[in-house]
């Protein structure tokens, strides 16, 4: 008979790398709807997003959630936030993959974890160890080459960071699960992107884009976006921070391959010297986390 703490970690690597090679692919499909615009696509993801994660909400029966989430008013105005946010990291990926910058945008993926640590330095007044210091100055190395010798790149990368970053601060100030958050998220933008498809849009591009199967690429959009969040969140419960901190990378080394291999983006000398430097800082910010997860398995020993 299996160990129940060895099954729950096993699905948890599972359902994790799933949703880490989902989110990894993802260039694909994108790449499939163009050239739909960025503001169309996510359009659709939004409005496609709130009947599919709805379903999963009612199988779960975890509508009390989303009850007690719509009478608290502080809750809402961060889901607000984090909605907006979110969408605008949504967007701006759609168009770096389709403007053929899917390094660009596995690079902010990357550095996101740096941000995460700068946002704790900086808002929650977290202490930091010496390597995250040294991750962060090397990291920065990186971002000062796109600057001076890419900056379509740049603006891209640093977007996508920063949002992304932020919209996980705001997540985790409110306590609401993944789930409800991302059905509240999507139902309070998706009025808004529906004005859009309606009627803020160019009338004279079909809605439904430009060839009969861009259909089902639509229909399928909501279980795109949502599908890796759900296996995320389960994969996340079942697996140490530490543990989900390194596979995390999974997802943008699966892009920066396809950006090299299938969509033949250029590794310019600027663009190696920004990976170089964020995959050195990547190493001493797995190094960290290794390091403090070892040390509180110690002191939980300890206490025993």
């Amino acid at each position: 008979m299996s160990d129940p703490a060895t099954s729950a970690s096993r699905s948890g690597y599972a359902y994790a790398l799933t949703a880490f090679g989902l989110w990894g692919i993802i260039p694909l499909f994108f790449k499939a709807m163009d050239p739909m615009s960025a503001m169309d696509i996510v359009a659709w993801r939004v409005i496609l997003a709130v009947p599919f994660v709805g379903v999963f909400i009612w199988a779960r029966s975890r509508w009390g959630e989303i009850k007690a989430a719509l009478t608290d008013r502080k809750v809402l105005l961060t889901l607000l936030a984090s909605a907006a946010l979110i969408s605008v990291n949504w967007i701006i990926y759609v168009v770096g993959v389709n403007s053929d910058r899917v390094l660009a945008a596995s690079l902010g993926y990357y550095l996101n974890p740096l941000i995460n640590i700068l946002l704790g330095y900086f808002l929650l007044k977290e202490k930091l160890v010496k390597l995250q210091w040294a991750a962060l100055a090397i990291a920065s190395i990186g971002v000062a080459a796109l600057a001076l010798g890419a900056l379509a790149d740049l603006w891209i990368t640093m977007s996508l960071a920063c949002s992304f970053a932020l919209y996980g601060y705001l997540r985790k100030k409110v306590n609401v699960g993944a789930a409800p958050g991302l059905f509240l998220e999507t139902l309070l933008l998706a009025p808004l992107f529906a004005l859009w498809l309606v009627w803020l849009r160019d009338p004279g591009v079909p809605i439904l884009g430009p060839e009969p199967h861009y259909v089902w690429l639509i229909a399928v959009s909501g279980a795109v976006t949502a599908t890796p969040l759900l296996l995320f969140t389960e994969g996340a419960r079942r697996l140490p921070y530490s543990t989900i901190g390194i596979l995390q990378f999974t997802a943008p080394t699966i892009q920066f391959f396809l950006g090299i291999f299938l969509f033949g983006e250029e590794l310019t000398t600027v663009r190696g010297i920004a990976f170089l430097a964020i995959w050195t800082a990547m190493a001493l910010y797995i190094y960290a986390l290794i390091g403090e997860h070892r040390k509180a398995k110690r002191v939980s020993l300890a206490k025993q």
